[in-house]
């Protein structure tokens, strides 16, 4: 690998902000806000707003949909103002 081209590649912690978990991988990302580690050791820190540990797919919770979708909330909003033409 050509010198100075390059990333810094280090440990920096994840946090998932939605169930308040931390993982701590190697990470090219950098943040201004740091956190201390298990190890005692301070780290960067990126919060998320979903991971693996919260997503419904890897976790497997059902979340129910919205039972109206927009075509059907824009017929309602615009039911009266269509004028229907017979022929």
């Amino acid at each position: 690998m050509k010198k100075g081209i390059h990333p810094d590649y280090d440990y920096v912690v994840f946090r998932d902000t939605s169930c308040g978990r931390e993982f701590r991988i190697r990470s090219t990302c950098t943040s201004p806000l740091t956190t201390v580690w298990e190890d005692g050791k301070t780290y960067p820190l990126i919060n998320l707003d979903v991971s693996s540990a919260s997503h419904p797919i890897y976790t497997g919770e059902k979340r129910q949909a919205k039972a109206e979708g927009r075509i059907a909330q824009f017929n309602k909003r615009f039911a009266g103002r269509v004028k229907q033409t017979k022929e």
